[in-house]
């Protein structure tokens, strides 16, 4: 093999080159599959691109992606070229020959030019995947903001309707407790009452979920809103055999919130992570601040949570629960809640086992 060529063989390697952009340019404008798959058919396009392509390995990084066309040797010589997308180095190619057998001047400087051009190529059509999803995600979240809008004022309009039935049913069937004797008579109302109680809890919980309730915002320091509602949920947690721990980074933090609110949010994801953790398991809560922000996470050891499940888990009615033991709506609550307080809320898999919610507050609305 040498290094020099002829201009018969330079006018075949041109001819080469131009087929190699050519078919490039088709795999991408007919992509509609998995992304991966289409950039390993142009990384095997390239490699038959280059003067000895019995010998070249081409090797790809895009941003998580790696992929070579063959194993790349321990030592080589080679050709490479960076992938910007958005003006950004987001990867690299490279075309390696096995050394010592090869040397760099058995690369040509048009092969440097056409793995240029394969990068600029890969980079464009990465940036327009990637807006694409950003369009759709942004299509879904315009529709499901309008379904939760309506289902808002719809729900709304339900909690006020149940509202005044439901305490005359609750004030009606405690004058009867108290003024019976009759024990069976006692034990069916206490059935009455309780399932009153439980749903004017649905209802409230629905005029959170409708933003009904009213909003007081106030500079408050966060560990005694959170070392509180642990207190409150001590027989809850002693009852299900299951401990907490509480790791505040700095117990004099403030925070601009609605301190009920926040307390809401306390129960319904403590309770949540009581009911699926198992006993003698440990539920963290860990609470600090990054720039102006408040975090604050509750760990649990439980099952996890499905991947078909995660993204509707604060959908309103959404629920795993059997029928009877979950309105659905504590998780969407406590999404609406953080909303209103221009914060978020994510999931993400703890470790060994379970899930872990992180809330982000701003530190000052």
């Amino acid at each position: 093999m040498s290094p020099i060529t002829s201009t018969h063989e330079e006018l075949q390697e041109r001819i080469k080159e131009l087929e190699c952009l050519y078919k490039i340019s088709s795999i991408l404008r007919e992509h509609k599959g998995n992304l991966e798959s289409t950039l390993d058919e142009i990384l095997i396009v390239l490699k038959e691109a280059w003067r000895f392509p019995e010998k070249a390995v081409v090797e790809l990084r895009l941003k998580d992606y790696c992929s070579a066309t063959e194993d790349v040797p321990e030592k080589s010589v080679l050709q490479q070229t960076e992938i910007r997308i958005m003006g950004a180095n987001s990867g690299f190619i490279k075309v390696h020959y096995p050394a010592p057998e090869f040397s760099e001047k058995y690369f040509l400087p048009e092969e440097q030019k056409l793995l240029n051009k394969a990068a600029e190529e890969m980079g464009s059509f990465y940036e327009k995947q990637l807006q694409k999803e950003q369009e759709e995600l942004l299509k879904r979240t315009a529709q499901r903001n309008d379904r939760l809008s309506i289902l808002g004022e719809i729900t709304a309009g339900i909690a006020h309707e149940l509202n005044t039935p439901l305490g005359n049913i609750l004030g009606f069937a405690e004058l009867i407790e108290e003024r019976t004797a009759n024990e069976q008579v006692k034990k069916d109302i206490g059935k009455i009452i309780k399932a009153a109680i439980y749903s004017r809890e649905v209802v409230k919980k629905l005029m959170f979920f409708a933003c009904e309730m009213p909003q007081e915002m106030k500079l408050i320091r966060v560990k005694p809103v959170i070392t509180q509602a642990l207190a409150l949920l001590g027989p809850n947690f002693r009852k299900a055999e299951i401990v907490h721990e509480l790791e505040v980074e700095n117990a004099s933090l403030e925070a601009q919130l609605d301190p009920i609110q926040l307390t809401q949010v306390l129960f319904n994801l403590l309770i949540n992570a009581l009911y699926i953790s198992p006993k003698n398991s440990v539920i963290k809560i860990k609470v600090y601040s990054r720039e102006n922000d408040l975090f604050i996470e509750i760990a649990d050891e439980g099952p996890g949570i499905k991947a078909e499940h995660r993204s509707r888990i604060f959908e309103p009615f959404f629920t795993t629960k059997p029928i009877g033991e979950g309105s659905g709506l504590g998780l969407s609550v406590v999404h609406g809640i953080i909303k209103s307080h221009r914060g978020d809320i994510i999931t993400f898999d703890n470790d060994p086992a379970g899930t872990v919610f992180q809330i982000r507050l701003p530190l000052k609305s």
